[in-house]
């Protein structure tokens, strides 16, 4: 088992954090770590135990720049859209120092997505983007949910043998060219993201500021 890094549980959950800036694109890394940490990635939950996950490991240097191509070819779009980094704290004063570090860090992995050393997609069995509400709304709760729990657990476990990570999506507004760059079956497997995977630069990284609880809690009723 490769080395890991001394935290406490509340320690690795609080300071997993959107690794970019910090990412060293010198450094290889051993498919044996990325093979440790899927193995831990399977231990998460799964909907009705029907383990329908693949993980497509990208480390061709070749695939990679035409992933990260992709990638910027919709971060050109990426800042005028409402759920932006860019734009998602727009007029709250409190949140603009922190929004700014948010989009020149995002935009430094946009820039440099390429040289990041492996790509992982998580993918599920199936598409459900067509399915009509309400059994719409079960099927994409279940389906991403049957994996987003499995590739939280591979970015803990990166995290605890030193490697950081970064989780995107914005690929998927070209996920079928993703898909025939790669190979997967695009009209039987979703893609879900694009989480690059790198060791980082240091070990030590803080909780994130976040805003209050309070607000957001809601006990029983709204």
């Amino acid at each position: 088992m490769s080395a890991t890094v001394t935290l406490t549980t509340d320690e690795l959950l609080t300071t997993t954090r959107a690794v970019r800036k910090r990412l060293d694109f010198e450094r290889p890394v051993p498919m044996a770590v990325i093979r440790e940490c899927l193995e831990i990635a399977l231990q998460a939950p799964t909907g009705s135990n029907a383990q329908g996950w693949h993980w497509m490991v990208v480390t061709d240097a070749d695939k990679r720049l035409a992933l990260a191509e992709l990638y910027r070819k919709a971060w050109a779009v990426y800042p005028s859209m409402p759920a932006s980094a860019h734009q998602v704290h727009a007029g709250d004063d409190a949140m603009t120092q922190i929004q700014e570090k948010v989009v020149s860090s995002a935009e430094y992995l946009a820039e440099n997505m390429e040289k990041v050393p492996v790509l992982l997609i998580p993918c599920i069995s199936g598409r459900v983007e067509g399915i009509p509400a309400p059994m719409g709304v079960v099927a994409q709760a279940s389906t991403y949910g049957s994996v987003l729990p499995a590739a939280w657990n591979f970015m803990l476990a990166a995290r605890s043998r030193g490697l950081g990570t970064a989780w995107t999506t914005l690929h998927l507004m070209h996920e079928e060219e993703a898909a025939k760059i790669l190979g997967i079956p695009y009209a039987e497997i979703t893609q879900c993201a694009m989480i690059a995977v790198a060791y980082s630069k240091g070990t030590t990284f803080k909780a994130a500021p976040r805003k209050p609880l309070e607000p957001i809690l809601h006990v029983n009723a709204w």
